[in-house]
């Protein structure tokens, strides 16, 4: 086992209790079942922020794994925040404060005074607005200040058996629409299920971009070829779905690419 699980579990032990933000992905699973090995299961609770642009799996996965480690879990609804349904460019600045001030209010309810946040050294090195309001609100980042990076996360999930350890990485629906894109509850609806359906088709990470009637559709580079061979299919389901145009992305999955310019 990684060392540094060794230092962060011995590190969690100072805490008398926690409350993880459990999103149900890879990074928030491990914090959870370290939070667990250090505490037990009786000091730790995983909350859960629902909103309205979360992929609806995603609850149904935190649940599951939640239950599976034997940690209580609350769900906690959250409405869209001031400002994000415009789908500005700090989005995830305020998204993340709104959530975060929720959760830290609910975990003191419950009577933890201290909440954890699953982001990783990876999340450092890059440009993440949410990770600024972490650092304003004084939210802990275990996995950061241990130097756990994504792909040290995804070995210690694998040696502690966890699930979660080969699963993609998501993001919140906004990521798939235009910044400054005025965002619909049908629009959201609407990419869900064609991301559902890919899915479903055993693409694996897949994004389906929302450019008004087109989807612009992100796969691995190594599933291109597969997409291309059942573009009939495909293109049929998405326009029932109401999108008049589908492509596919040559450049393939890459994080952030609604953020490029001229998107």
């Amino acid at each position: 086992m990684d060392r540094r699980y060794d230092g962060l579990v011995e590190a969690l032990k100072g805490h008398g209790s926690l409350a993880v933000a459990f999103s149900g992905g890879v990074d928030s699973t491990l914090l959870l079942a370290c939070a667990r090995a250090a505490l037990g299961a009786a000091n730790v609770v995983a909350l859960t922020a629902v909103t309205p642009y979360m992929v609806r799996q995603e609850i149904g996965d935190a649940v599951a794994l939640a239950a599976e480690l034997g940690v209580h879990h609350e769900l906690v609804e959250m409405d869209m925040p001031e400002g994000v349904q415009d789908n500005p460019p700090d989005r995830c600045y305020r998204c993340k404060r709104h959530m975060c001030e929720l959760l830290m209010e609910r975990a003191r309810l419950l009577g933890y005074a201290t909440l954890v946040d699953a982001s990783n050294l990876n999340d450092a090195d890059a440009s993440r607005p949410g990770l600024m309001a972490l650092h304003e609100l004084g939210i802990s980042t275990p996995f950061i200040e241990h130097g756990i990076d994504k792909d040290a996360v995804r070995a210690i999930s694998r040696e502690l058996g966890l699930s979660t350890w080969r699963k993609p990485s998501n993001a919140c629906l906004l990521t798939r629409l235009r910044h400054n894109h005025p965002v619909s509850m049908r629009e959201l609806q609407r990419i869900e299920e064609a991301e559902r359906l890919l899915h479903g088709m055993e693409f694996e990470s897949v994004r389906v971009r929302c450019h008004g009637s087109l989807a612009r559709i992100e796969v691995a580079p190594a599933q291109r070829g597969r997409l291309v061979e059942q573009a009939d299919a495909i293109g049929e389901a998405l326009h029932a779905l109401g999108f008049r145009h589908v492509c596919l992305d040559l450049f393939g999955y890459r994080h952030g690419s609604m953020s490029e310019p001229g998107n």
